[in-house]
């Protein structure tokens, strides 16, 4: 196998919290000691609640944030303390798209100009170029190109997004990191920008690395799945078998918290009940182990090892094995057609190379 694009080692965050006068300074244990490997061309989806550190880890990833201990190497190089000039150049090759399609666009610039922007800074070329540049990366990301000269304002939240989209585009990167990129979205809207994320893929060779909450999403889209809890990976596999067969507790409950299609129907597994703990004062032993139903002693005392459970799979659970040994698989919501297209044209391409 090819050797990973993105790949991070014992990658941890701490940020430091506000001190009182009479408190001492506490610290947010954001990502704990997390290792990842990205391999080119893949989609990974990077899930979890809200407050497990998912978005932190994204951002440390391409280096927007700097880690408090850990590497990340991107094409086999340490791009952990690289300097400000040398993370310019950098930037051209790992974009991002952000949550919110609106804040993360300049309200007084024109589209023009937030798309022409990287080539600005990028490439050396000539004002009619760069608009010509602009022109088609906006029909590129389905925009019709006389909305170069309007403002954010003017747009839908979907046609907002699409505006950012373009602009990570601009500078042809390797790899994208979509930040919850359609969580602010309706649901109508939200197909529209996974579809155009899947199609662009294709087109230019990218490598996806999607941070969401939205399991039919991450379903629809992702070949491979990490979820996370309170800082750390706790379930590392590839789609189908993470959402057939999960065999972490708090995979198992995730999924079995998403909506049901079918009204009354059996749940997959133990809904998951009360809050995510302090993170700046994480439980002791298994990070799960507070709403766990399946907490033992041993949970409580020691933090289970990320370990493999297959070829292509990974979980942290003292408990995993027994707790599968007699289960039968999940019957989950039939996958949509869409997603059967996708399978398919992946299977039938597998073949072709062969």
């Amino acid at each position: 196998m090819s050797q990973p694009i993105l790949e991070s080692m014992a990658l941890t965050k701490i940020f430091q919290g506000p001190k009182g006068l009479f408190t001492r300074q506490r610290q947010v244990l954001a990502v704990d000691r997390v290792s990842l490997k990205v391999w080119p061309g893949e989609t990974l989806a990077i899930v979890g609640e809200s407050g497990s550190g998912k978005s932190t880890l994204g951002r440390l990833l391409l280096r927007l944030l700097t880690a408090t201990e850990g590497r990340v190497f991107y094409q086999g190089n340490d791009i952990s303390k690289l300097a400000a000039g040398q993370l310019n150049q950098l930037r051209r090759e790992l974009q991002i798209i952000f949550q919110d399609p609106f804040a993360s666009l300049n309200p007084r610039m024109t589209v023009e100009d937030i798309v022409g922007e990287p080539l600005w800074l990028h490439e050396q070329i000539t004002r009619a170029e760069r608009r010509e540049r602009v022109a088609e990366l906006l029909r590129t990301v389905g925009l019709p190109a006389v909305y170069a000269r309007r403002f954010p304002h003017e747009f839908s939240g979907g046609q907002r997004q699409r505006i950012g989209i373009a602009r990570a585009l601009a500078s042809k990167p390797t790899l994208l990191l979509g930040d919850e990129p359609v969580s602010a979205l309706d649901v109508s809207v939200q197909a529209q920008v996974v579809n155009l994320l899947e199609n662009l893929k294709e087109q230019f060779g990218l490598t996806l690395i999607v941070v969401a909450h939205g399991l039919a999403v991450i379903r629809h889209m992702s070949d491979r799945v990490a979820v996370m809890y309170l800082g750390q990976i706790v379930e590392i596999a590839g789609a189908d078998d993470m959402f057939d067969q999960p065999l972490h507790p708090y995979t198992r409950a995730l999924i079995a918290s998403a909506p049901q299609l079918t009204p009354g129907g059996r749940r997959a597994g133990p809904l998951l009940s009360g809050d995510l703990p302090n993170p700046s004062q994480p439980p002791s032993g298994c990070r799960f182990h507070t709403r766990c139903p399946h907490v033992k002693d041993l949970c409580r005392q020691h933090e289970p090892p990320l370990e493999p459970a297959s070829d292509q799979r990974q979980v942290a659970c003292h408990r995993w094995r027994e707790l599968n040994s007699d289960r039968s698989v999940i019957v989950m919501a039939p996958p949509s057609a869409a997603f059967l297209r996708r399978r398919a044209l992946f299977v039938d391409a597998a073949a072709r190379k062969s």
